[in-house]
């Protein structure tokens, strides 16, 4: 790992279970809920049951775990409406690892950039068929 002050990974630490709202998940491989913690309301999960099947309480998760030796990055998941989180799956001996960190900023960013662009291929477009448009007599 890269020689980075204590100082500095404190603080990334602090900013993503506060700014991010880490929430996470424990999972073993017969893909019982085994724990989680952090802010997971705020993803809107309630009612989590300790023993159940994970995917019968969290669609989202249905057909990614149990993991095989490769964590895995799913970035802007929509898991409700209005909710929107980058999930990292992440295997251990102790089972499979669910992070949600919020990306909800990130999505409208994304989203409104994407609006721009097709704004822009939409003038583009007319202005092309504007210019190609044999005069009229």
């Amino acid at each position: 790992m890269a020689d980075i002050p204590h100082v500095v990974i404190d603080y990334i630490l602090n900013f993503i279970i506060e700014e991010r709202s880490l929430a996470y998940l424990l999972v073993n491989k017969d893909c019982c809920l085994l724990s989680w913690g952090g802010k997971i309301a705020e993803y809107g999960i309630t009612n989590l049951r300790h023993g159940m099947q994970v995917c019968e309480q969290l669609f989202f998760l249905e057909g990614l775990l149990p993991l095989d030796d490769s964590p895995l990055f799913l970035p802007l998941m929509k898991i409700e409406v209005g909710i929107c989180a980058d999930i990292h799956l992440i295997p251990s001996c102790e089972g499979d690892w669910v992070l949600l960190l919020d990306s909800i900023l990130n999505e409208r960013h994304l989203s409104a950039m994407q609006q721009e662009a097709n704004h822009s291929s939409l003038l583009q477009e007319k202005s092309h068929k504007f210019l190609n448009q044999s005069p009229r007599e």
